[in-house]
């Protein structure tokens, strides 16, 4: 083994929990691409288990592998809503589609089977939903069980948009008054409970990333990614390390090559302001990262030796920090881990 994935359904279920305190109303967990990178299925199921009863992901295929796995009982929203040829899987499946355009609204109207569906309304980020006008339009014509929207930028609470969208979906909501209604993903629920409404629908926060995209020590970790050192070198000032000759050691160095790299999960844009955290303490990535390879600055340290274990992402170096190094997003680096390192799960 040389790499290693450990994801921690305890701190799950305990990210959960302080969403569901902090919202006061229902918490709907996104479960979308593999629950962000680490795994769907056993997310689901723990969440379940610590109370959620409605689920968001984003394709067909998603909702069809969590409805095999939870059963009957759970709502799972398809975020991508009606497109072609997708209707009577989603009636056979029992999956509740999130109405995204007009044309959806008629697909449904013609292939569904009548049952009521979330209709989501854009409210300024011009990404997916209705027009007001076209929400408007479809009253009395589309059974409704809820309104959605998204907001465009909630991880910058003083962002002007936040409080715009705000007001243009409290119009949306007004005009299917007995819907429910849900505004708020992971940051927009940390905006205030003018954002919640009726229900949130967490993500990133559930699995270990600050809801205002920087590490917030009220979030757990989940993931924690090691991988093993292969070799520590002797480097003399002077020599270059890596692809591109990108870092040249000005003094004497000791190297640690740490088995994970961009085909990990860990960016090459991760040079130069990356780290790993070894033997109590963060050290320094040098050189381009590799496809299968990174090199540390263990300089000093007598514990680096073939064999040993460096975190890259966990408890010790929280995923937003690491993704901030490289320039990404918790959301980015999560979903981009690579399938081939071993996974172990705590808690479940």
């Amino acid at each position: 083994m040389t790499t290693r994935l450990t994801i921690d359904l305890d701190a799950l279920a305990r990210n959960y929990a302080l969403v569901r305190r902090t919202a006061g109303v229902e918490a709907a967990p996104a479960v979308k691409a593999d629950g962000y990178g680490l795994g769907a299925i056993a997310a689901a199921r723990r969440l379940v288990a610590e109370g959620a009863t409605t689920f968001y992901v984003a394709r067909l295929d998603e909702g069809l592998a969590l409805r095999q796995a939870l059963g009957s009982a759970p709502v799972i929203q398809v975020l991508d809503g009606v497109t072609d040829g997708v209707a009577r899987p989603l009636v056979d499946a029992g999956l509740t589609p999130v109405v995204n355009s007009l044309d959806q609204a008629e697909r449904w109207l013609a292939e569904g089977d009548g049952s009521a569906v979330t209709l989501h309304v854009d409210t300024g980020m011009n990404r997916l939903g209705v027009t007001l006008a076209e929400a408007a339009g479809l009253r009395g014509r589309l059974a409704v069980a809820q309104v959605m929207s998204h907001l465009a930028c909630a991880a910058e609470p003083d962002h002007p948009m936040n409080a715009a969208q705000l007001a243009a979906f409290r119009d949306a909501r007004s005009l299917f008054p007995d819907a429910l209604a849900s505004l708020a993903a992971s940051a927009g629920t940390f905006l205030g409970p003018d954002y919640r409404f009726d229900q949130v629908r967490p993500g990133i926060t559930l699995y270990g990333g600050g809801p205002f995209d920087a590490f917030d020590p009220r979030i757990a970790p989940v993931a924690t990614v090691e991988a093993a050192i292969l070799q520590v070198r002797h480097v003399p000032a002077g020599d270059a390390i890596g692809y591109g000759a990108a870092f040249v050691a000005e003094t004497p160095m000791a190297v640690a090559i740490v088995a994970a790299g961009y085909a990990d999960g860990v960016p090459r844009s991760s040079h130069p302001r990356g780290a790993a955290w070894f033997a109590g303490k963060r050290r320094r990535l040098l050189g381009r990262v590799s496809m299968d390879m990174v090199a540390v600055d263990v300089t000093g340290c007598a514990d680096a030796r073939p064999g040993a274990m460096m975190e890259l992402i966990g408890p010790n170096l929280p995923v937003d920090e690491a993704a901030a190094a490289a320039g990404t997003t918790a959301y980015e680096l999560l979903t981009r881990l690579s399938g081939r390192a071993e996974r172990r799960r705590l808690g479940g």
